[in-house]
């Protein structure tokens, strides 16, 4: 369940559910996307989301055409890609 947003400054979450905590989000004034990797400006958070192998292409692809911008490739080899959101953070798709 997503709470509503109730002012310009307020943030945004959703519910927790049997116990477990939720994301919250805020806003940020004077905000400055991270670069990264960089020590100045670094990451406010990282997330990683965990696919099935067989679907890790199909899971680029969206990522890229919401947005997102292809870091570091894995070849193959890695089992996990890096890359940016719109806004400069970071977050990666791993293999299950």
């Amino acid at each position: 369940m997503v709470l509503p947003r109730t002012g310009p400054a307020d943030g945004v979450g959703s519910a927790p559910t049997q116990g477990r905590s939720a994301p919250a989000f805020q806003e940020a004034r004077g905000y400055v996307p991270p670069r990264w990797p960089s020590i100045e400006r670094s990451q406010q958070f990282h997330l990683d989301f965990h696919v099935p192998r067989e679907e890790l292409d199909a899971a680029e692809r969206e990522a890229l055409e919401l947005g997102a911008e292809l870091l570091q490739g894995d070849g193959g080899r890695r089992g996990f890609r890096v890359y940016l959101d719109p806004a400069g953070h970071p977050f990666c798709l791993r293999v299950d």
